[in-house]
């Protein structure tokens, strides 16, 4: 299932954070009372990346963002405004969430995997 899917903006390459849509939040059980949680994505090449969801603690809107090494996972794949990064997850059996994320340039009108 598809978690999410962003064109990245300049803030998302630049800050070490990407700004995630509210609604994609339902796939990310959060315990009570805590505003943010710990996950891990593999990549394409099945590398791990330790990334974390953070909300506000305070204010009308959640406002999340994804961190950890979210920095890190720019500066390897390139990335650049405009280039589109997806975040999957697929629930097994017992439960387990696991997660993937894909990065992508678009490249004469077709989108294409820049994991390297």
């Amino acid at each position: 299932m598809e978690v999410m899917a962003k064109l990245l903006s300049e803030s998302d390459t630049n800050n070490k954070r990407l700004e995630f849509p509210t609604e994609s939040l339902r796939a990310f059980p959060m315990p009570a009372g805590q505003n943010s949680v710990h996950f891990v994505a593999f990549d394409m090449l099945d590398q791990p990346w330790r990334l974390k969801i953070s909300v506000r603690k305070k204010g009308k809107y959640l406002k999340p963002w994804i961190c950890g090494q979210w920095g890190l996972y720019v500066l390897q794949k390139k990335l650049r405004p405009g280039d589109r990064v997806a975040l999957t997850m697929h629930v097994q059996e017992n439960g387990v969430r696991n997660y993937r994320i894909i990065a992508e340039r678009k490249h004469f009108g077709f989108w294409y995997s820049i994991d390297h």
